[in-house]
């Protein structure tokens, strides 16, 4: 008799590490090395950029990847400027840089990379609270830093008590729980994820009949899905990138508009030189 028939078991373990042990710590190997992974891929298309800048102007043919990385860059810097203003030239290539990093450690869970149920050799790291904590808690000590070195000690902590002093708290608490939803929103998706990934790869099992058209349609659900996490991967590394630039922008504001821009040109080397009735 003909019948659906379910796999007895499901073998997912989210959560669980290879793990190293050293100093007292324990350290999750598998995020470790997949880290890793994304950020030599990262350098190697750093290096093989520059690599193609230093060719003389009459031999040098941009490439794909630099027409892609200056259109992403140009577009970034255009729709900062345009809706932040100018922001310290830092700003934009930490932004760009993230935004890669991130997208390559989402896209590497689709790497088929699991010899067997206990191993998973390429696991995306962002699906491990511990790197998105990381990433989160850098982006806001730099913008802390930032906020601190263009307004100064007592004009950055003025804004925690306006628009009125009864709200410090708040502010307080505000600004703490930043990292935290920055490292959450994307440890969230991207571990939700995999999980997917693994209840879909786990359906391959089903048969219907003699046929076997239900593993058919779970490879087939699969497929769908991983386009899907890939659409998910570009938006949650957008989000991250686009949330780093907001911070930057909102511990410079109030610094003065045209005092800001005249800072950030004179940090870039504003040499231009002034006209006689200018300088009159």
């Amino acid at each position: 008799m003909s019948g659906i028939v379910l796999p007895l078991e499901i073998d997912i373990h989210p959560g669980e590490h290879p793990e190293w042990h050293a100093f007292g710590m324990t350290f999750n190997a598998d995020t470790i090395w997949s880290s890793l992974v994304a950020g030599a891929i990262v350098l190697a298309m750093g290096f093989v950029l520059r690599r193609g800048l230093t060719k003389r102007p009459e031999e040098h043919v941009p490439s794909k990847l630099q027409i892609l990385w200056e259109t992403i860059v140009s577009q970034v810097q255009t729709q900062v400027e345009d809706n932040l203003g100018r922001v310290h030239p830092f700003v934009v290539p930490l932004a760009v840089a993230l935004f890669f990093f991130i997208l390559i450690a989402n896209w590497l869970e689709l790497i088929p990379s699991e010899p067997n149920d206990h191993l998973h050799l390429l696991p995306a790291p962002t699906s491990d609270t511990n790197l998105t904590y990381a990433m989160a808690i850098l982006v806001m000590v730099s913008v802390w830093v930032y906020g601190i070195r263009q307004k100064g000690v007592k004009g950055y902590f003025k804004h925690f008590v306006e628009p009125f002093p009864v709200l410090l708290p708040l502010n307080i608490l505000e600004e703490l729980t930043k990292p935290i939803t920055l490292a959450l929103r994307l440890f969230g998706n991207i571990f939700a994820g995999g999980i997917m990934l693994g209840l879909i790869a786990g359906l391959v099992s089903w048969k219907i009949g003699p046929a076997p058209v239900g593993g058919a349609l779970a490879i087939l659900g699969d497929v769908v899905w991983k386009l899907f996490d890939m659409a998910i991967g570009v938006i949650q590394a957008f989000i991250f990138a686009l949330l780093t630039v907001l911070y930057f922008g909102m511990a410079a504001a109030g610094h003065g508009g045209d005092d800001h821009v005249e800072n950030a040109e004179h940090q870039q080397g504003d040499h231009t030189p002034k006209t006689p009735e200018l300088a009159a």
